[in-house]
């Protein structure tokens, strides 16, 4: 259908033809149309001149906004992800469309279409007749290309129960708007144009826009395939899908369809005994009810298809305001190529249902991502998407602004943050503080000139009773010792701390609230989530350049032009040096000795982090190899309860740490992901020898102070 239809010609001159042109039935407009429209008020009367004059100050062009209809989803491999819409609706040309449906419609609704013009002053006269002896509307008088343009504000209005009821308004006004912009149309389209215009802009009832989706919904065959008694019966349902809708009124639905069959013998386009075999055929639906939106998404890929729709409402690329943005996705028809890797999300998949239960009340949730672009490969979550018992449409992986959650405390996952600000200050992984298993805070400030006192707050401690023991930064992150990062943060400073957080992607909590630039900072009391996290760590593994995370890769409109999308965003945020250091000091946590030794996928390298929080009610593990980035957490979502005893994938939690609780979810995953993959390797970086005395025995990564 077309963007824009307007006249041919403009300006005072053609004007004045199109006036004159409106004379020859303005007449009859002006005594008429209130006698259809408001037969009890036709002695106001409209004189030529004054429905002449009406119809000149109308503007010239008619505009009609491109149909909403299905937008479709895929993933980079090209398998469709979902398909979603505000209407279903698929324009379809004019040659897919059945013409006994054309004939049908036709018969039924305009008869005279193809031999009058804009308007039909011989329907106007024979219904003013009939109007007159049945003392009300007993016929109206619009001819096809009229309730083309009706439908075109009525689809304009979208879901605005208002603007709906305006564009149906029944009153000279709007009469002579339709006439008006009828004429333009059928300066500008032929005939068979705006009958196929006609067809995909109707609404048909049972929720479904145009011929192809009715066609699809009554009967389960495309448009072009409709039969003469399925014809009749769609071209029925126009004038009151409500009324005649053959699945909640089958009878008064066929009586509609034999009326309509009736119509066609008597103008010819069917014979008496075709229309004879037809009306004898039972109504015979087989119906395909709606099947739209992310909660139709294959297995595990609902959470980042409602990721993709909000970044097309979200990201100004689609549109300079959130209205705009909102319309393109009302209007659809787009074609959305994301990436998602399809290995990837069956691997989270996998992992997932291998150590979660849908009824647990604890919720794993995991993202991947792409070192060095940013893309998304993977979001799932142990409870599915959806509306039922054990489900939920909260994509727990993002931020609340996008269809998120409220976010989780970090825990010692944010450890290698305050580590990076330190490299990057001139610090070496060699720094070494000789700790107790308790101290006080240091003193701090923050980047506005808040000050935090020495001793202020309770003293930070670790799960360990061991007396003093010198930690350099390696091993300090390997064990998770709360008091090292304590002591670091307060030499780097909590202001350097802040503003590394911000390059590496963290700069607010999930629900859009400012981050808690406080002393326990460093042991992770800000709500992030597990896509900002995996974005965090993506910069380690990409030797300091952050990557915003990026979802879609191209979209395509309606009309198969490309659309702008949103740029992938990355640049260099920390040397390449702090970076491979970071990594280097990461491997060790999951090597003998860290908090997540158990964690492992063969020989393949890896490095990460584990997180417990206060009170183990949620664990981390963040971990990657150099070609990909986990980010699991798990939660108990509904209670906010300790972990600790609670039911999780068939068996009770004994330690509700992050390698024990989370660290299986992720290592299943990654396997899954990396199989079959080269074994690629992290840059080789010297550690300095770690302090000589032995390290105090601790608990894997030792639960924060509040």
């Amino acid at each position: 259908m077309a963007s824009k239809i307007s006249s041919t010609s403009s300006g005072p001159v053609a004007k004045s033809l199109l006036g004159v042109r409106f004379l020859t039935v303005s007449a009859i407009a002006g005594a008429l149309l209130a006698g259809m429209a408001m037969p009890f008020i036709g002695g106001l009367g409209l004189g030529a001149k004054a429905a002449a004059d009406s119809f000149d100050s109308l503007p010239d062009d008619f505009k009609a906004p491109p149909l909403s209809q299905a937008s479709s989803i895929y993933d980079s491999a090209g398998n469709l992800i979902a398909t979603a819409y505000d209407r279903d609706r698929t324009v379809v040309a004019g040659d897919q469309i059945a013409p006994l449906m054309r004939k049908a419609l036709v018969d039924i609704e305009d008869n005279r279409f193809y031999q009058h013009g804009a308007i039909d002053p011989k329907g106007i006269v024979r219904a003013l007749g009939k109007n007159s002896a049945a003392g009300g509307t007993a016929q109206g008088a619009s001819t096809l290309t009229q309730q083309y343009v009706k439908n075109v504000f009525v689809d304009e209005a979208g879901n605005d129960t208002a603007a709906v009821l305006e564009a149906q308004r029944q009153t000279m006004g709007r009469k002579l708007q339709e006439m008006r912009y009828a004429i333009d149309v059928e300066q500008t389209l032929t005939k068979d144009q705006i009958l196929t215009n006609y067809l995909n802009i109707t609404f048909f009832g049972e929720q479904a826009y145009g011929i192809e989706a009715a066609s699809e919904r009554y009967f389960s065959v495309h448009a072009k395939d409709l039969s003469l008694p399925q014809a009749a019966l769609l071209a029925g349902l126009v004038q009151s899908p409500t009324s005649f809708d053959p699945i909640v009124h089958p009878q008064a639905a066929k009586d509609k369809r034999d009326i309509v069959l009736k119509k066609m013998a008597q103008y010819g386009s069917i014979t008496q005994a075709q229309a004879d075999q037809a009306i004898a055929t039972p109504i015979n639906t087989v119906v395909s009810r709606p099947q739209q939106g992310c909660i139709t998404a294959k297995q595990g890929e609902g959470f980042f298809c409602d990721y993709v729709k909000n970044v097309v409402l979200a990201d100004p690329a689609f549109g300079a305001n959130a209205a705009e943005r909102k319309a393109l996705w009302n209007r659809g028809g787009l074609t959305i190529k994301t990436t998602l890797d399809p290995k990837a999300q069956d691997a989270l998949n996998k992992g997932l249902a291998d150590n979660a239960d849908a009824s647990d009340k604890p919720a794993a949730v995991m993202s991947m991502v792409q070192p060095g672009t940013g893309k998304i490969l993977a979001m799932g979550q142990s409870r599915p998407y959806g509306l039922g018992t054990d489900q939920t449409q909260i994509n727990l992986n993002a931020p609340q602004s996008m269809g998120g959650g409220l976010g989780f405390p970090t825990g010692s996952t944010f450890k290698p943050i305050v580590a990076a600000a330190a490299l990057e200050s001139g610090m070496t992984a060699s720094q070494t503080y000789t700790t107790a298993n308790s101290i006080p805070w240091p003193r701090m400030t923050d980047c506005n000139g808040g000050l935090y006192k020495a001793g202020q707050g309770p003293p930070v401690h670790n799960d360990s009773s061991a007396s003093p023991v010198t930690f350099d930064m390696s091993g300090a992150l390997a064990q998770s010792i709360n008091t090292y990062f304590a002591t670091l943060e307060g030499d780097v400073g909590l202001c350097a701390v802040d503003q590394m957080a911000n390059k590496l992607g963290v700069t607010k909590q999930a629900d859009g609230t400012p981050l808690h630039v406080v002393p326990t900072m460093t042991l992770g009391v800000n709500d992030l989530t597990p896509l900002t996290m995996a974005s965090v760590y993506a910069t380690f593994a990409s030797h300091g350049t952050y990557c915003a995370p990026l979802a879609i890769t191209s979209v395509t409109g309606p009309d198969g032009k490309n659309l702008p999308v949103p740029a992938q965003s990355c640049s260099p945020v920390i040397s390449a040096n702090t970076a491979d250091t970071i990594t280097a000091m990461l491997k060790g946590v999951v090597q003998d000795g860290g908090t997540a030794s158990n964690v492992a996928l063969g020989s393949r390298p890896i490095a990460g982090k584990t997180g417990t929080t206060d009170a183990a009610k949620q664990v981390w593990f963040v971990g990657y190899t150099p070609d990909v980035v986990g980010a699991t957490v798990v939660s108990d979502t509904a209670d906010q309860k300790p972990l600790q005893g609670q039911m999780f994938g068939g068996s009770r939690i004994q330690q509700a740490f992050g390698a024990q609780v989370a660290g299986p979810v992720w290592q299943a995953a990654m396997q899954g992901e990396v199989a079959g993959t080269p074994v690629n390797s992290f840059p080789d970086v010297s550690l300095p020898t770690p302090p000589a005395q032995s390290p105090p025995s601790t608990s894997p990564s030792a639960p924060p102070t509040p």
